[in-house]
């Protein structure tokens, strides 16, 4: 019995130690593991899209009014393509007429401008090259509040910077420079600084989900971005006539779910709507008699899920063609008769 006794009592402190140490997680990582897979997916977005983002500057030629020669402006930019095509911001380039792009391998190359969209702030450039790294627009893989957002660009001019935060946010409407609303634009949390705009959003994949645009004074970390949904649809006009060409209903709004007893009641075929937050003065929309508040929900015999739809239908829609402009307004279902057309070149 006292043989026993002393063994169990050897026993004792590595007992107490095992009852101290911390449970097995059972199959649940620890903080460090999570940490560890966090910066492993950082690394592998940079290490696969990193190389395809570059510096864009804008300088004024010697002579020219616009300003004294020399560098006036600067942001960021992805290639998109092999043979030198790249997407930037339209508000980074403007209306220049000297722009040249800093590669990730050292290189500095003049930049022609292919066209550009100030409805959306996306601009087309291109530089002579072949086999350039390039990054792909992940137009299939919509964001989503809660995902991981990496933002790669050239901060204050210190290239390839990397932040990354998550998506706060989608459908946010956001007021251009020229006082004009941006629709549908991804909030996030990556922290961005002046220059950072033009360059990738990606998500943990290395997808490009959206076109980092702008930042808002005094707010620390919120950052907007357009989305690729949005890029994907604007860069092959750009590069077919170097603008966007669409119709134009003279209103703008955001995206919002449709509530399901909504939807079942008045037999909707969608599931979200574009509720109308503000409508331009003698436009067409404001002519067909919309109001801020309703909701789009289809225009002509299309359903009209997001904005992104919309301007779809609209980039297809011959000016001046007479359209059903399906609305709700509060319980009620209205068919109002609409005609886009081509936008004023003060709006486009």
């Amino acid at each position: 019995m006292t043989r026993r006794l002393r063994a169990v009592a050897n026993d004792l402190p590595a007992a107490a130690e095992a009852q101290a140490a911390p449970a097995p997680s059972r199959g649940r990582p620890r903080d460090d593991e999570l940490l560890d897979a966090y910066s492993r997916a950082v690394v592998s977005v940079v290490d696969a899209v990193g190389p395809a983002v570059v510096s864009v500057s804008v300088a004024a030629p010697p002579g020219d009014r616009a300003g004294a020669p020399g560098l006036v402006g600067s942001g960021s930019g992805f290639l998109i393509a092999p043979d030198g095509y790249l997407v930037t911001n339209d508000h980074v380039v403007g209306a220049a007429r000297e722009v040249r792009v800093g590669l990730s391998d050292g290189r500095q190359l003049a930049a022609r401008r292919i066209g550009g969209d100030t409805a959306t702030d996306l601009a087309l450039l291109r530089v002579e090259g072949s086999g350039l790294p390039y990054a792909s627009l992940a137009s299939g893989t919509p964001a989503r509040p809660g995902h991981l957002a990496v933002a790669i660009g050239n901060p204050l001019g210190f290239s390839s910077t990397v932040s990354a935060g998550v998506i706060s946010a989608v459908g946010r409407a956001l007021r251009g420079r020229d006082g004009r609303m941006i629709d549908d634009v991804i909030q996030h949390t990556a922290p961005l600084n002046p220059g950072s705009s033009g360059g990738p959003l990606l998500d943990s994949r290395g997808r490009v989900i959206g076109v980092n645009t702008a930042i808002i004074a005094m707010a620390q970390g919120i950052g907007f971005a357009i989305p690729a949904s949005t890029a994907d649809w604007v860069v092959p006009q750009l590069l077919a006539r170097g603008r966007v060409l669409r119709s134009w209903l003279g209103l703008a709004g955001h995206t919002r779910p449709v509530p399901r007893a909504l939807a079942r009641r008045l037999e909707l075929v969608a599931d979200a709507a574009v509720e109308v937050m503000s409508v331009v003065p003698e436009g067409p929309a404001a002519q067909a008699g919309v109001r801020a508040g309703d909701w789009i929900v289809s225009l002509g015999d299309a359903p009209v899920r997001s904005v992104d739809e919309l301007l779809r239908i609209l980039a297809g829609w011959p000016s001046g063609r007479e359209a059903a402009l399906g609305v709700l307004r509060g319980e009620a279902r209205l068919a109002l008769a609409v005609r886009p057309r081509e936008a004023p070149a003060a709006t486009r």
